[in-house]
């Protein structure tokens, strides 16, 4: 070999060495221009951000289709020319409905923050392995602008290099603060996710599950990237239209196995995955397990994050809504205020979840009669969602709702209904014409015509409501047996019995379908459709009806509870109007056993019921024990309402017509006296005392009034 050639096989080799210093240049380029980006997105400089990471995907096109040039390397510095999308000039942007908890942890974001590359050669990246992660972090930079469609684009591109064939990846690393580069578990955790907040919980679950087997053919069972998945499957069980909570409550549990096992006892991620059993304990009414899994996530999130982190916020409201439920309002005003506190702290005073929490809190006060705090309250909240949220939003038709029920309560019927007016308006433009949420608000307004004695108006809201839920629940469903039965109560109450008839028949037959023969709401419909055969004049089949309807309650509740009372009225009542004043006075002394035991002697049932045995004796001519019974009853009315009352004037005017049956006109005239004294106080007219005239007894409606739905 001459001299001559064996020196041209070095200066090729030199050639080729100068070919991968440049490779190797553009690849550190790359990776530098990336982890700029990176940089700038985590210190909220999107528009920065999204300089590099654009750059960065040039320089990945560039290098793969020829040879970076010295003045692409120096490119940043003289890249003005690039056109940043508008959209993204903003460092913020109001945060869609759709987020509306995306400032708390569920465990849904543990493939949240953007990667960074470190080009090692150790770590064997190339030019499409790059590509994949700045196509990931520009997914992520949109994710955290809100604009999930824009977000979703780059997720499916570097999904696509991966399927392509570019990259194997499961050979990628999994974990997105490995310096490698992302994995394809986190590409379809992010993908999930968006799918996860639009509300197509099918997508999501197919693409968690593809990213579940993934994780599991690459790590085995016990993986921290495993129990996340597992957890974010959980909460897509959890959130479904139809909560299936068996299925989140055992992945959760598997979640937190692994957790506990690879993390140990004390890691935020084992807190998250308590607090999302604990929510799943507290859909299923279990409200002490519920409490046992805040207590110790919120134990180990004050511990790790400090006590005015949102994920400490979210626990301690949690806990605070499950003391709510059991009753324990002052605790859970504790929690409530400490929930305020940090929000308004964290989140701003104008922010949908101090809305939400002022509403808590007013409910609260609202439960306890604290009309005037609660409405106070009430009022701030309406405030804050509205200038969180806008005024046409369903959180601020829930506060109005709220609002309308304690106008409602206080007795202010007009206020209330133009409340409800309102934020039915609201609801309608928002949730469109056949959400759930609008059957409660057409009910309330119902309800409050009702009140008014606007029945026809009240009808209509009533048969909207109606109509409602048979499209969304069908014509065998609970709550339209409850919807078609305040129909039959008004049809009732306007007179129109034979109208109320069929419709209390048609709820019978639904509940009975549902539930059973033995079934306090079939007891109940029962108990109604005797009123209705009583006003029909249809005695037999009345008593009838009200008999089946003592037999369930006794069997369900007992013999003395309160609502076996009220059949046992009922039954003594169509005795005595039938002239069997025997089993009327023994039906009804069962009735006053049972209201004193269950009610105690001072309470309003009490004196009907008194008054009632007292007619029976006056009837039968037993004057003496008739004014006997009254006596008690004035007395325990004085109690109650005190002197002065128009009950009293009205027993008193009755005791002066027993007297005067008698013969005893001193005592006649002595009660006379005093009634006449009592209607003249109270501005009643002399023509409402009725001397030895008129019918005390009237058959009494027993349907408890109805509060408006909450």
């Amino acid at each position: 070999m001459s001299p001559m050639s064996s020196f041209s096989t070095p200066t090729g080799h030199d050639d080729v060495r100068h070919g991968n210093d440049h490779a190797e240049m553009a690849l550190e380029s790359l990776v530098n221009t990336n982890n700029m980006g990176a940089l700038y997105l985590e210190a909220n400089e999107y528009a920065d951000a999204a300089r590099y990471f654009h750059r960065a995907l040039e320089l990945s096109d560039d290098t793969l289709s020829s040879s970076i040039t010295r003045a692409q390397h120096e490119g940043l510095s003289v890249s003005t020319h690039i056109q940043i999308p508008q959209q993204l000039g903003c460092k913020a942007l109001k945060t869609l409905y759709i987020y509306q908890r995306g400032e708390y942890d569920e465990g849904m974001h543990t493939f949240s923050e953007p990667v960074r590359v470190e080009a090692s050669p150790s770590l064997h990246l190339d030019c499409q392995s790059i590509k994949v992660t700045v196509l990931y972090n520009l997914g992520q930079l949109h994710v955290w602008l809100g604009e999930d469609d824009e977000a979703i684009e780059f997720f499916y591109k570097a999904l696509e290099l991966i399927q392509q064939g570019h990259l194997n990846g499961e050979q990628q690393t999994t974990s997105c603060n490995n310096k490698g580069g992302v994995s394809l578990i986190a590409i379809l955790h992010n993908l999930g996710h968006i799918q996860y907040r639009g509300g197509h919980y099918s997508k999501a679950m197919s693409t968690y599950t593809s990213a579940l087997r993934v994780a599991r053919h690459r790590f085995g069972t016990y993986h921290i990237d495993v129990a996340s998945t597992l957890n974010c499957i959980g909460v897509l069980y959890f959130h479904m239209p139809r909560a299936e909570t068996e299925k989140a409550m055992g992945l959760y549990l598997e979640s937190l196995a692994i957790r506990r096992a690879v993390l140990g006892d004390e890691h935020r991620d084992v807190a998250t995955t308590l607090n999302n059993i604990g929510r799943v304990h507290y859909m299923n009414g279990e409200y002490d397990k519920a409490m046992s899994m805040y207590k110790d996530a919120l134990r180990i999130r004050r511990m790790v994050l400090g006590s005015d982190h949102l994920d400490v916020a979210a626990t301690v409201y949690n806990a605070g809504q499950t003391y709510h439920q059991q009753g324990e309002l002052n605790k859970a005003m504790e929690l409530y205020e400490e929930f305020l506190g940090i929000a308004r702290a964290r989140l701003g005073s104008k922010h949908r979840d101090v809305a939400i929490m002022l509403k808590c809190i007013a409910q609260i006060h609202h439960e306890q009669n604290k009309f005037e705090k609660a409405m106070e309250l009430y009022t701030e909240a309406l405030v804050a969602g509205r200038e969180a949220l806008g005024d046409e939003h369903p959180e601020v038709a829930s506060i109005m709702n709220k609002i309308g029920n304690l106008y409602y309560e206080e007795g202010n019927f007009d206020a209330a209904l133009k409340t409800y007016l309102e934020g039915l308006e609201v609801e309608r433009s928002v949730l469109g014409e056949d959400h759930p949420n609008l059957t409660v608000t057409l009910t309330n307004i119902g309800q409050i015509y009702k009140h008014k004695s606007e029945y026809v108006l009240a009808l209509k809201h009533y048969h909207e409501a109606l109509t409602i839920q048979q499209k969304l629940l069908g014509s065998s469903h609970p709550n339209v047996a409850t919807t078609l039965s305040s129909i039959g109560l008004l049809n009732y109450q306007r007179g129109h019995y034979d109208c109320a008839l069929n419709v209390y028949q048609e709820v019978l037959c639904i509940r009975r379908s549902i539930f059973g023969d033995d079934h306090l709401d079939v007891a109940s419909t029962l108990n109604s459709i005797g009123l209705v055969l009583f006003k029909l004049s249809l005695c037999e089949f009345a008593l009838d009806s009200f008999m089946e309807s003592l037999r369930i309650r006794q069997l369900l509740l007992g013999r003395d509870n309160r609502d076996v009372a009220i059949i046992m009225y009922n039954i003594a009542t169509v005795h005595f109007d039938r002239g069997d004043e025997d089993e009327a006075m023994k039906f009804y002394r069962e009735t006053l056993r049972i209201e004193q035991a269950a009610l105690g002697h001072d309470h309003q049932d009490v004196v009907l019921t008194l008054q009632h045995i007292g007619q029976v004796y006056q009837q039968q001519g037993e004057l003496t024990e008739a004014l006997e019974y009254f006596e008690e009853a004035l007395c325990t009315e004085r109690k109650i309402y005190g002197s002065g009352s128009v009950k009293v004037a009205r027993t008193l005017n009755h005791i002066g017509n027993i007297y005067l049956q008698k013969g005893s006109s001193k005592e006649a005239m002595r009660s006379f006296t005093e009634a006449l004294r009592l209607f003249r106080q109270l501005g009643k007219s002399d023509d409402d005392l009725v001397i030895a005239g008129g019918d005390f007894y009237g058959m009494s409606l027993v349907h408890p009034e109805c509060a408006p739905v909450a």
